[in-house]
């Protein structure tokens, strides 16, 4: 009777776990998404938090069986029974992640289709769906009989973006230019690839690189170029020289509505090519009259001509702008003038312009050479002097 009674007394002692049912009268099973938003050919990934369903504290437990089927779905394409498994056990957090395949499409121009549409997969991370350009995926679980939650989210194409690092370039550094389209993201498990048509002033031709995605699933693609003055383009390499504009250009085939899937858009960008203030050397202002002879004093209302010169040591023509700022004793403009031009290699050149001097009083003159009137970057140091009108 003794070991009895012990029995039933240990009995009571030990500690008594059951398995959690869930509550089918009160459902509670959020789903959430990583992305608000998605692309046609994104990875997607999933969590259903259901703690009702962690059955067992001690396994890692899944979710989305023929009874309660999990199905994920876009308007003509559907996964069913798609599983998801527990993150940990005793979590009650489920995940899954599926990829989305897009449908046939050609994305850059070249007439072959870029992407291989499938619909296969059970759960958790190996399902493949297909999508239309916009569209939505829909993922529904069916908690209890006749009790069916869904998380709907929005598939949709974007217009893409190109982009220098720098809106100004010096000749001997390199470029960088980004383009941030999540449409070209084709493959959300590996570094994608996209073509991008650089070109300059110098060579409307210009070079096609390799833009690379910066990860597998950023849609963000960049490539570097440096530039060159004495050899052709080539490769990553672009001719250009001081005062050129370069162009980055791609073509969009994945553009949103109003647009056609048939239609593409130039996407375009542009920056500049300066110098180191050495490309041109700047020699002392003077003055001359009309006849080209120096002059040593001013006078009122006596047309007299500002003398520049530039000389260009470089082993290549440079296009420029030369300006004139006349400003009086009290640091007032009285006269702005330029010229533009293009100077060749290892020449010297004398610029100027004429002014009238309508008071007397000291003047100061400045000049200034730069690659161009917008985006203007020194070619030279800018000179100054003054002079005294009698």
């Amino acid at each position: 009777m003794m070991e009895l009674f012990s029995l039933v007394f240990l009995i009571f002692l030990l500690p008594v776990f059951a398995e959690q049912i869930p509550d089918y009268n009160n459902p509670y099973a959020p789903i959430f998404t990583d992305k608000p938003v998605y692309t046609w050919t994104d990875k997607v990934q999933m969590t259903i938090l259901a703690p009702s369903w962690n059955t067992n504290r001690y396994l890692i437990d899944s979710i989305g069986d023929d009874d309660h089927p999990i199905k994920i779905s876009t308007r003509e394409h559907s996964l069913a029974s798609y599983r998801f498994t527990e993150t940990d056990v005793n979590s009650g957090r489920f995940t899954a992640e599926i990829i989305l395949t897009g449908f046939s499409h050609d994305v850059d121009g070249d007439g072959d289709f870029d992407t291989t549409p499938r619909t296969i997969g059970n759960g958790p991370t190996n399902g493949f769906l297909e999508t239309d350009r916009d569209s939505a995926i829909t993922i529904t679980f069916e908690f209890a009989n006749r009790v069916v939650l869904t998380k709907s989210i929005p598939i949709q194409w974007n217009i893409g973006t190109i982009q220098f690092s720098e809106s100004n370039y010096l000749l001997n550094k390199t470029a960088t230019v980004h383009v941030i389209d999540p449409d070209l993201n084709l493959n959300p498990e590996a570094l994608d690839q996209i073509p991008i048509q650089i070109s300059s002033n110098s060579d409307m031709s210009g070079i096609e690189v390799a833009a690379v995605e910066t990860s597998e699933t950023s849609g963000v693609f960049v490539a570097t170029i440096s530039f060159t003055q004495n050899l052709s383009s080539s490769g990553n390499r672009l001719y250009a020289i001081p005062g050129d504009t370069i162009f980055a250009k791609y073509d969009d085939y994945t553009l949103p509505k109003p647009y056609s899937i048939a239609d593409n858009l130039a996407v375009k960008t542009s920056a500049v090519i300066g110098s180191s203030s050495s490309a041109l050397q700047s020699l002392p202002i003077i003055f001359s009259d009309n006849m080209g002879n120096q002059i040593l004093t001013v006078s009122a209302n006596d047309q007299i001509q500002i003398v520049g010169k530039i000389l260009n040591p470089q082993n290549f023509k440079q296009r420029f702008v030369y300006l004139f700022q006349v400003k009086d004793e009290n640091n007032f403009v009285v006269s702005l003038s330029w010229i533009q031009g293009e100077i060749s290699a290892n020449q010297n050149l004398d610029i100027s312009q004429s002014w009238i001097p309508q008071k007397n009083g000291k003047y100061t003159i400045e000049t200034y050479a730069w690659n161009s009137l917008t985006n203007a970057a020194p070619l030279s140091p800018s000179l100054s002097t003054s002079v005294f009108v009698n």
